[in-house]
């Protein structure tokens, strides 16, 4: 909703900046037009806009107009400064960022919702409020139109700031891999190198050594089909082995892909590269667009999308070549029931078992089930959109925090809780949960003390079962990781042959 107004903005408290040399403030932004974005870094609606802002500053870059993103965070684990700094290169943020972890100008600009946008004239007036997706033509006329009055009071500045573009600083072999796949045989492994834009094909050498084999994907963020060398990926998640061919949630293209590595090609199944719009159910699946595709499973001759974006169960059924909602009302919250009534928040990670999907619903931090053969919801654990935590014990005091990724055994779901930087155990015979993994929070160590001699997991995207072995992609530290469940011991996958 857009508010229109006309009010002093109040002045930045003092806080941490990233992005930035110096901190900044709106006395001395007088002169410039100033769009301000609350967000935080667990927020797909957050995600979704970063284009539209990517848009207002490549098309007024040539005058005084400044972007800056207040992080205003929901979990404790997005008030780390650390934490921040790493969602920001992740999702390529190049103008400043203010944190904004008490929420002090959140309250004092009168937020009440992720992503809000607050645009400011040269003045220093409040001169519009709105929130949600879908605001990339309100941002340029305002923007549009304060320049204008700007320029015919006299009030624009002459030497707009200057606010260098941050360092990149990723160069290395992964790049925020997001998911991975094994071949039905398990001898090949599949990562998506999210932040590459590209998908890694590596033969299983021994249980922590991989052979890279081939790269699918120029590494240039784009949409295109072609031979393996030639495509291109934006931001690609979730992978799935299916009829001898990977399957690719294109997340930020919001697509469906197909990796044929016979022949190898690349083709495009579903979503014609636009979101897809609130209340959209699907269709053929060349002509209807998708949301945020995240992560991707097949149970007997469908294939089913954790739909992050509009925070449902889709899938694709390839006979048909079409797309349709399978569960979720589209609204966001945890509620159970029918599949048409149940409401799940930006489900992100999927596995599947005997006609039970599992879902990893990360906005209300709980691990959803959803029975196919009776279209029913249920929750396994969890509370709701603001609870979470990190505690163990039976099921229903059992609390998670943003959890993305989820695997199944006979008896065990093993969780990627994102957000805790753990791995977690779901018990599905004796109704508990347990931590297998966790971060060390020691301030002393001893020589030869284990837990100090390892890197921990930093907020891992995804956990898959090999036999004894748990194969975890290591977002923030990118890196996939082994996890031995005999000798309980964790090491890093050396992949060789670059």
């Amino acid at each position: 909703m857009l508010f229109t107004f006309s009010m002093r903005a109040p002045e930045f408290p003092l806080s941490e900046w990233l992005n930035t040399d110096q901190p900044l403030n709106i006395s001395g932004l007088k002169g410039h037009v100033v769009v301000l974005d609350f967000w935080t870094y667990c927020c797909i609606n957050c995600i979704h806009i970063q284009p539209d802002l990517k848009y207002i500053e490549e098309t007024f870059k040539e005058d005084p107009v400044v972007v800056i993103g207040v992080h205003s965070a929901k979990f404790v684990n997005e008030k780390d400064t650390d934490n921040i700094r790493s969602a920001v290169a992740r999702y390529q943020i190049t103008h400043p960022v203010v944190i904004d972890n008490d929420h002090k100008i959140w309250d004092t600009y009168a937020v009440r919702a992720w992503p809000t946008f607050v645009v400011i004239d040269a003045e220093g007036k409040i001169r519009a409020h709105f929130s949600g997706e879908g605001h990339r033509q309100d941002l340029e006329q305002m923007v549009t139109q304060l320049l204008k009055e700007g320029r015919k009071n006299h009030v624009l500045t002459k030497s707009p700031i200057k606010i260098p573009a941050p360092p990149n600083d990723f160069e290395r072999t992964l790049a925020f891999p997001g998911k991975i796949a094994f071949s039905d045989d398990f001898e090949d492994l599949f990562i998506s190198d999210s932040n590459h834009n590209r998908i890694l094909h590596c033969h299983m050498s021994a249980p922590n050594k991989a052979e890279l084999l081939q790269i699918i994907g120029t590494g240039e963020a784009g949409w295109k089909d072609g031979s393996l060398s030639d495509a291109q990926f934006r931001q690609p998640q979730g992978l799935a082995f299916y009829n001898r061919k990977l399957l690719v949630c294109d997340t930020e293209n919001h697509l469906l892909r197909q990796i044929d590595l016979e022949k190898g090609t690349v083709e495009t199944l579903a979503g014609t590269g636009q979101q897809a719009a609130w209340g959209a159910t699907g269709g053929p699946a060349r002509t209807s667009p998708l949301s945020s595709p995240w992560d991707i499973v097949t149970a007997d001759h469908e294939i089913i999308i954790a739909m992050a974006g509009s925070h449902q169960i889709w899938r694709y059924l390839p006979e048909e070549e079409r797309v349709e909602v399978l569960a979720g009302s589209g609204a966001e919250n945890l509620v159970d029931g029918s599949f048409a009534k149940a409401q799940l928040a930006q489900p992100s990670g999927l596995t599947v078992s005997d006609g039970i999907v599992y879902v990893a619903d990360s906005e209300v931090s709980a691990i959803r089930k959803l029975r196919l053969h009776d279209q029913t919801v249920s929750t396994i654990v969890g509370h709701g959109l603001f609870t979470f935590g990190l505690t163990d014990g039976a099921l229903e005091d059992g609390l998670l925090q943003h959890p993305l990724g989820v695997a199944v055994t006979e008896h065990y779901l093993f969780v990627a809780d994102t957000y805790n930087h753990a791995i977690r155990q779901i018990d599905l015979q004796e109704g508990d949960i347990s931590t297998i993994i966790k971060r060390q929070r020691k301030t002393v160590c001893m020589i030869g003390d284990k837990d100090c001699g390892q890197l921990p997991l930093n907020e891992p995207n995804d956990v898959k079962v090999n036999g004894q072995y748990l194969y975890i992609a290591d977002t923030n530290n990118h890196l996939i990781r082994v996890y031995d469940r005999v000798e309980q011991e964790l090491s890093d996958l050396e992949i060789t042959g670059w």
